[in-house]
């Protein structure tokens, strides 16, 4: 037991390195929260366009959302990262890693919430439709409430997940939670840099999954 403590517990570890897990972390939830809104936006239009039915335009987000969801995306952030470059534009390694995730998470989140709204009776929209309400405001006031609640499990998983994949930034130099803990392993030789970045993903995330979970069964949607 005092071995395994020595090796992920160090006290003398924790107090040399906890600042630059701290930086990670700050580095981390600002990603999270730039991914998440930015491509949670972009996938919740994509949707509402989409309901529109235009079929060229239709054909496009559809190809938008399966290219993001097929593609691993460490592809797309080396490519962006290494490659860019060669073609006059560089872009920094935070940069990269916000917009690929965001991406990716907005492919998610457009067919999470267009399989929401084609949940909706089509009776809903007639109804709406033939009281005077706009298109917009039908989708905005009637359909859209309902949808995100059906959509919404699968919305909070993927964004918790993909979030995650903040790690990745590592292999292009993000100093966020990975990179900082594997930087401090690498100069110490110890494994308690890398305990600290699991705690400090915990720390991130572990409230993030229990809100989630706490939301998804407060609304939960039940049809009538």
């Amino acid at each position: 037991m005092d071995r395994f403590l020595a090796t992920f517990f160090d006290p003398a570890m924790i107090t040399r390195y906890w600042p630059m897990i701290i930086e990670g972390m700050a580095l981390t939830a600002l990603l999270a929260a730039a991914i998440v809104v930015c491509g949670g936006v972009l996938g919740l239009l994509l949707a509402c366009l989409r309901s529109r039915r235009w079929p060229a335009i239709n054909f496009f987000i559809v190809l938008f959302a399966d290219f993001w969801r097929a593609l691993p995306p460490l592809v797309p952030i080396l490519l962006l990262y290494f490659g860019l470059p060669n073609a006059g534009l560089e872009l920094s390694a935070f940069t990269v890693l916000w917009l690929t995730l965001s991406l990716v998470l907005a492919a998610f989140v457009e067919e999470a919430c267009w399989a929401g709204i084609r949940a909706i009776r089509p009776g809903q929209w007639e109804a709406a439709r033939s009281s005077g309400m706009g298109f917009v405001q039908t989708l905005c006031w009637v359909i859209l409430p309902q949808a995100l609640r059906i959509a919404l499990p699968s919305l909070t998983n993927r964004a918790i997940a993909i979030t995650k994949m903040t790690a990745l930034g590592t292999v292009i130099g993000v100093p966020e939670i990975l990179n900082q803990a594997s930087s401090a392993q690498a100069f110490s030789g110890s494994a308690t840099p890398l305990t600290l970045g699991a705690l400090a993903y915990l720390a991130i995330f572990l409230p993030l999954v229990v809100l989630s979970r706490w939301a998804e069964s407060r609304l939960a949607w039940k049809r009538g």
